[in-house]
């Protein structure tokens, strides 16, 4: 029964009060009916006494106050979820986007979820493959992890992300796997990169794409993320397939959630965020994991780029708290024409020890990553020294290093935005960067694997 109220006292910006209200609940619906008998969206944010304060879906421009009514609809905002939903295109509020018929539902769920009992929770231990050796090799994606990218401002976060959407897989699995997308508050020109990107890969047929522009309502910002993943949550634990959900730009939606905040008069934060952004963003990252009893699984990868490519910015600070790692991008690797630019040092995994080795990836795995990290490390401190006092300050070893460095960035790193490897090549690679180095200086490699995929003649 909807209950409808003209009593609607004040609009500043995205909010509208409502007075003399009863029985009105937290996140309810609400219709906005304009005297012209246009009706605007809206949800109940706040409930003082017999007061409503309503967050506008819509922009509030030309709303009369004195025509207008409240029409509370005494439930949340939901979303119809189908199997038919693969490969289709919505918009941030989940309503269809590429001209198709609109979802006959299968089942309606409420957006904001239910968190999982961490009892039930299953613990991530199972390889998922990129492609990408950065990842695959030195930072491992494991399923049902969330492992965010973080990014800088013109850095081709967008393509690595088409490129992981495209190519992610459970290696070995018979399981059916789905990529849900969620766009947050890009361009026109963004959307459609990643709508034709994944029609002419033929990526589509496995994937629902939810995309908010920029000039879509900063509320819809705010509701894209959890449509997208009320999506997975059906798709992984109704119909028990591994969704991989990828969620950009997680920078737009805080934004979205700093102006919603302001127009509520809130108590800023840090940097003028509201004080409960650590809180919200957890209500997304956790909606990822696997539950103990169901075959599905939904594996999480949010895209932010850092204000001012500031690591300690409220952002990326507080996601990487409620993360289980990420995956940083570098500016320098960028101008050096290195893509994808991931710079590997910095950048973590913390599951990865539990998705690698014998019988998920390859016996080697584990020692072979850390050798390279090791290499890696020392052989950038080689090509600092050198490019301070020069090449004859480097003893002939410190030389192999400098040059295993060159040669991990230009073959291992930088395999382009279309090559796909897999995980056996990836490691058979690094093996081949290995035999630059003295076989004296692989003290991280067990003998036995240095002797079977490094015999003496090969070093």
């Amino acid at each position: 029964m909807f209950k409808e109220y003209k009593t609607i006292r004040e609009v500043v910006g995205p909010l509208m009060v409502v007075d003399g209200v009863e029985g009105v609940k937290y996140n309810e619906l609400v219709d906005i009916v304009c005297g012209s008998g246009e009706i605007r969206r809206g949800k109940v944010l706040e409930i003082n006494r017999d007061k409503a304060v309503v967050q506008l879906f819509e922009n509030s421009q030309g709303l009369q106050i004195a025509t207008s009514k409240a029409r509370f609809t005494g439930h949340s905002q939901s979303l119809a979820v189908s199997r038919e939903m693969l490969g289709r295109v919505f918009d941030g509020m989940g309503n269809p986007r590429d001209g198709g018929a609109p979802i006959i539902p299968e089942k309606v769920m409420d957006i904001n979820g239910e968190p999982i009992n961490p009892a039930a929770r299953n613990y991530p231990d199972e390889f998922i493959q990129t492609g990408i050796s950065a990842i695959d090799g030195l930072n491992t994606l494991v399923r049902g992890q969330k492992l965010p990218v973080f990014s800088m401002s013109g850095l081709p976060h967008a393509e690595l992300a088409a490129q992981i959407a495209r190519q992610a897989k459970v290696k070995e699995s018979d399981s059916k796997f789905a990529v849900v997308f969620a766009a947050i508050g890009i361009t026109f020109e963004e959307a459609q990169y990643f709508v034709n990107d994944f029609k002419k890969t033929g990526a589509i047929e496995r994937t629902v794409l939810f995309t908010n522009l920029a000039n879509d309502p900063a509320v819809e910002r705010i509701a894209t993320p959890r449509m997208a993943l009320t999506c997975a949550e059906y798709l992984a634990f109704e119909c028990g397939m591994h969704v991989l959900v990828i969620l950009t730009d997680i920078t737009n939606y805080a934004e979205a959630l700093r102006e919603v905040s302001a127009a509520r008069r809130e108590v800023p934060g840090r940097r003028g965020y509201p004080g409960y952004l650590y809180t919200d963003l957890a209500t997304i990252y956790e909606r990822a994991g696997r539950v103990r009893g169901s075959e599905g699984s939904i594996t999480q990868i949010p895209i932010l780029t850092m204000p001012e490519d500031d690591k300690t910015h409220p952002i990326p600070d507080l996601t990487g708290y409620i993360t289980e790692g990420q995956i940083i991008l570098s500016r320098e690797l960028y101008k050096r024409g290195v893509m994808p630019p991931i710079d590997v040092l910095p950048s973590l995994s913390r599951l990865k020890d539990k998705g690698i080795g014998k019988g998920k990836t390859r016996e080697d795995h584990a020692d072979t990553m850390n050798q390279l990290f090791s290499a890696y490390a020392r052989g950038k401190e080689c090509k600092e020294l050198s490019a301070i006092l020069g090449e004859a300050a480097l003893s002939d070893t410190d030389k192999l290093y400098a040059k295993f460095a060159e040669e991990f960035e230009k073959l291992y790193v930088s395999q382009g935005f279309d090559a796909e490897r897999k995980v056996e090549e990836t490691l058979d690679l690094g093996w081949e960067l290995l035999k630059i180095l003295p076989r004296s200086e692989l003290k991280r490699i067990r003998k036995a694997y240095l002797d079977k995929y490094l015999p003496e003649e090969d070093n």
